[in-house]
């Protein structure tokens, strides 16, 4: 499960933030923007080559000690970064993807809502149900 989930606009200012526990806050909000600079290489090696333009989830950013952070874009250049545990060896990459999907989907549903303003930071409640979901428990 992820220990933080971000969502960033296309000129790469957070839309939306979360993480668990909220102690270690700064250090993920620091992780998932140092992320954005490998998302951006990766998005322009993949503009270069002539790979599968349609495939949103980039894998892997980079692994720490103690996280590793993926990394997904949409076709609208919004970015969706999550961060989860090391030490969780049984989370496979297709699981990740599944968590992407169910967060693009998710983000979708925001956009249509006639009364979000794009580019506001997000405050859907079923927008944080689902990555409410997604989020490790602790406690």
């Amino acid at each position: 499960m992820a220990v933080c989930i971000a969502a960033f606009a296309k000129e790469n200012y957070p839309l939306y933030i979360r993480s668990v526990p909220t102690q270690n806050e700064l250090k993920f909000h620091y992780t998932v923007h140092t992320s954005l600079d490998v998302v951006e290489e990766k998005i322009s090696a993949v503009g270069k080559s002539l790979g599968d333009q349609r495939e949103l989830y980039l894998g892997l950013l980079y692994p720490t000690e103690d996280y590793k952070v993926y990394g997904y874009v949409t076709n609208s250049k919004v970015k969706f970064v999550i961060v989860v545990d090391s030490s969780n060896t049984s989370l496979r990459d297709n699981e990740i993807r599944s968590m992407f999907r169910k967060l693009h989907n998710s983000f979708t549903d925001v956009m249509c809502n006639p009364f979000y303003n794009p580019g506001d930071p997000i405050q859907s409640k079923a927008f944080n149900g689902i990555v409410s979901g997604m989020m490790v428990q602790t406690g």
